[in-house]
């Protein structure tokens, strides 16, 4: 048996001049990759991370498109998102982690590019085939942030008091607010569900007991039709379990992500051996 010592101690201890395995993620709606502020630092100890922000409400390339009258579609992001890859990283295959409307991103990443994802893990996706309920449109028509949050958190008290100030803030910007709505207006109806069985990559659909936004028991469902699909619902959690549960998210990603055999529930000795996979050299 490999001794929990060793595996620690090569935790540790420096790494070796190497590259590591590039870890992509896509946020959703939530708009700013600085969303994952509690995920990022701990996943850049194991991955080359990456947050591209395909998607900016306040973004010149996003309002040249509204200016020339075309929409913003979730075909749009995903080409975004291979631009970025194509010239900026440049090392495939890569992994996916994703949020809410970068699930359907996600996937649709996956179905088109197939040789250039390894794994996926999907957190609360939307777009699996039910009606998404969007409080965050009633908060930025009606300017509250409060409502907003509290209907995305299982527990809006433990939520970062930096959130709500920059979406008040935001809230009250009519350019933030025009790139919102047209986002919502091109993706909100784009459904992921009938692409679920064409993905190759292993994946890991993570879904919360509590989630508002898109319905746990249809994510249950949908994670059925994945191929290589692993499923994993968190309790007592709303819809952005990378925020309200980032000691379990943060750990699940990476074993799913680096074991030889992946598992929607790891055991805790995996968790402590958990090291670095080897990526590009």
């Amino acid at each position: 048996m490999r001794s929990p010592l060793k595996g620690l101690l090569e935790r540790l201890r420096p790494q070796h001049y190497a590259r590591r395995r590039p870890l992509i993620l896509i946020n959703g709606l939530a708009e700013q990759a600085e969303s994952w502020y509690r995920n990022r630092k701990y996943w850049s100890r194991f991955f080359e991370v990456h947050a591209p922000n395909i998607l900016a409400y306040e973004g010149d390339a996003l309002h040249r498109k509204i200016a020339a009258k075309e929409e913003i579609t979730v075909d749009y992001l995903v080409e975004q998102l291979h631009l970025y890859l194509d010239q900026f990283v440049q090392t495939p295959p890569y992994h996916l982690v994703s949020s809410s409307l970068g699930g359907k991103v996600a996937v649709e990443f996956a179905v088109r590019y197939p040789r250039l994802v390894d794994r996926m893990v999907l957190i609360c996706p939307s777009g699996m085939g039910d009606v998404e309920r969007l409080p965050i449109i009633d908060g930025v028509r009606g300017q509250d942030a409060h409502s907003m949050v509290k209907s995305v958190f299982h527990k809006p008290r433990r939520v970062d008091r930096e959130i709500l100030r920059y979406y008040k803030a935001k809230f009250a910007s009519r350019l933030w607010k025009k790139g919102f709505l047209r986002t919502v207006s091109g993706t909100l109806e784009h459904s992921v569900r009938d692409k679920l069985k064409l993905i190759t990559a292993p994946t890991l659909l993570v879904t919360a007991s509590d989630d508002k936004v898109c319905c746990p028991r249809t994510a249950e469902e949908a994670a059925r039709e994945l191929p290589k699909g692993y499923f994993r619902k968190i309790p007592r959690c709303g819809h952005a379990p990378q925020v309200e549960k980032p000691w379990l998210i943060n750990r699940l990603v990476v074993d799913f992500l680096n074991s030889p055999q992946p598992t929607a529930h790891p055991s805790w000795t995996q968790w402590i051996l958990a090291k670095p996979a080897a990526g590009n050299q």
